[in-house]
C-alpha cells in the first residue's frame, strides 16, 4: 500500500505546476509567462485584480506572482494578496514589482507574501526563488518518518497538516512563516543566525526581510496569546526559541 501511494505521489509530481501571473503590462506579462512555460510550468496570466480573483475562487494556482500597481489601482496587488491569503494560508505568494522602497517591501510581507522581488531580478534568480518555495511545499507533502509533529511546550507543529497551534489555539501561518518557526523550534535555546534561518527555511532574502517575517510571526502568536515571548532576539546574532 505504501508503495502504491509513493507511485501515486510521483505521478502527481509530474503534473506541471500552475503559476498565476498578475501583471497589468501586456508585454511584461507575456514575457514572464513565456519564460515560465519554457521551464515547464503551466501559466495563467491576468491583467487585473478582479479577473484574477474570479479565477482564483474557481481554482487556486500552485503559486502566484503579483505586481503591486494594477492598472488604475495603485495598490491593487496589496489588496489581491490580502484576498488571496484569505483563501489559502499555504499558497506561495511572490510580489514582483518595480517598487523597491522599504515601506512597500515591509507592507507586502506583512500582508502575507512569501517573497518580495523587484523587476530588475534576473530570470535564473527568479526561477531559483520559485523553486525554493516549491521545495518547501514538497517537504511538507512528502512522507517523513521522523518529526511529523513537533511539540515544544505550548507549541504544536504538524508537518502533515501544515498547522501550528499555541496553547491549543490555531495560528494561521504562511509557508515561509511555518518554516521559520520550524527551524527555530527544532532546537530550543540554540541561536539561529539569519543566514542559518535562510538556509534551513530555504529562503533567499536579505536580513531586513527575515526581520519583517519574524515581526509578523510574533504578531500572530501574540494575537493568540498576549503573553507570548517564545521567539527571542539575540542582538547581533539572530533569533532563538526559548527553551
Amino acid at each position: 500500500m505504501a508503495k502504491k501511494w509513493r507511485r501515486a505521489f510521483r505521478y502527481i509530481r509530474r503534473v506541471p505546476r500552475r503559476i498565476a501571473i498578475v501583471e497589468d503590462d501586456p508585454a511584461i506579462r507575456a514575457n514572464y509567462a513565456e519564460a515560465l512555460k519554457r521551464h515547464g510550468y503551466e501559466v495563467a496570466a491576468y491583467g487585473g485584480r478582479r479577473e484574477a480573483m474570479e479565477a482564483f475562487r474557481a481554482r487556486l494556482p500552485d503559486l502566484a506572482v503579483i505586481d503591486i500597481g494594477l492598472g488604475d489601482d495603485a495598490e491593487g496587488g496589496f489588496t489581491l494578496c490580502r484576498e488571496l491569503r484569505a483563501l489559502s494560508a499555504q499558497l506561495p505568494i511572490v510580489f514582483l514589482t518595480a517598487r523597491d522602497s522599504d515601506f512597500d517591501v515591509v507592507s507586502g510581507l506583512r500582508l502575507g507574501a512569501d517573497d518580495y522581488l523587484t523587476k530588475d531580478i534576473s530570470l535564473p534568480h527568479l526561477l531559483a526563488r520559485i523553486g525554493a518555495l516549491f521545495r518547501r511545499l514538497d517537504a511538507l507533502r512528502e512522507d517523513k518518518p521522523v518529526e511529523e509533529r513537533i511539540t515544544r511546550g505550548p507549541l504544536e507543529l504538524d508537518l502533515k497538516r501544515f498547522s501550528a497551534h499555541w496553547r491549543e489555539r490555531r495560528v494561521e501561518l504562511t509557508l515561509t512563516e511555518f518554516w521559520i518557526v520550524h527551524a527555530l523550534a527544532r532546537h530550543p535555546g540554540h541561536v539561529k543566525q539569519r543566514e542559518q534561518l535562510m538556509r534551513e527555511a530555504e529562503l533567499v532574502v536579505d536580513d531586513a526581510t527575515i526581520t519583517s517575517h519574524v515581526k509578523r510571526l510574533r504578531a500572530k502568536f501574540v494575537a493568540a496569546d498576549p503573553d507570548f515571548d517564545a521567539i527571542e532576539t539575540v542582538y547581533g546574532l539572530g533569533y532563538r526559541w526559548k527553551a
